[in-house]
């Protein structure tokens, strides 16, 4: 049985890298809904769904098949390619050198997209649904590699899947009793936490992949999660302090 100090973590890192995810899928599936009604938005959410569902059912049981050590590598370095993207991300934004995710300019986007095809009525409602498909079939995807990635040891995949699930839980739920874009999440801090929470982990599995484990257990990943933020932070402080001595 799995302990709370090991299970936190776990938990706690499959909902922030949930929440990102599906925040952003729910901003499309909004729009779609706002614009073209509930039915497309529904259809293309459903089958997104489906989808995922499908190949969860098809290609979860293949994991057991492979040696964890080589299944902890592969997923280690995955993590790194994902936490390192979002770190880059995270700091050039706070830094000033990219503009930070706006989600009511997304939704705003999106909606004038959508309105773009108000003559034919059922191909504006087909292009709908197709955006909400893509939306959460691409979002939903990265949130079931999530799951498996941060559950990757033996006995972590519950904690992770309850993680990613109370993030779709308040998500939504907050996404019905506001009806609007959440704008008020402040996306790049949570895309910083999730940063250094992925690159952790991601030197944590690569390193057991690579069959030379940390000592103390899983505690180590708290110091790589901790390193990484502060690194990331700093460099944040330089980037300004170069923008501000360019000016």
């Amino acid at each position: 049985m799995v302990d709370l100090a090991t299970a936190a973590p776990i938990v706690g890192a499959s909902f922030l890298a949930s929440t990102v995810e599906i925040v952003e899928a729910f901003t499309i599936v909004l729009a779609v809904s706002v614009v073209r009604g509930i039915r497309p938005a529904a259809l293309g959410t459903g089958a997104a769904l489906a989808v995922l569902g499908l190949a969860v059912a098809l290609f979860g049981p293949l994991l057991s098949s492979v040696p964890i050590h080589g299944l902890q590598l592969v997923i280690g370095v995955l993590l790194l390619v994902f936490g390192l993207g979002w770190l880059r991300k995270a700091v050039l934004r706070a830094g000033g050198v990219l503009a930070l995710h706006d989600e009511d300019a997304a939704f705003s986007k999106e909606t004038e997209v959508l309105r773009r095809g108000d003559a034919d009525a059922r191909a504006a409602d087909w292009l709908a649904g197709v955006a909400a498909f893509k939306a959460v079939l691409l979002e939903g995807t990265e949130v079931v590699f999530i799951v498996l990635a941060v559950g990757a040891r033996p006995g972590l995949l519950l904690p992770s899947a309850l993680g990613a699930a109370a993030a779709c839980v308040l998500v939504l739920g907050a996404g019905a009793l506001i009806r609007k874009p959440l704008a008020r999440i402040p996306e790049n801090s949570l895309k910083f936490a999730v940063g250094a929470l992925l690159t952790g982990f991601g030197v944590f599995w690569v390193s057991e992949g690579l069959d030379a484990p940390f000592p103390g257990g899983d505690w180590p990943i708290l110091a790589l999660v901790a390193l990484f933020l502060a690194i990331a932070l700093a460099m944040v402080g330089l980037l300004r302090g170069r923008r501000a001595s360019v000016a």
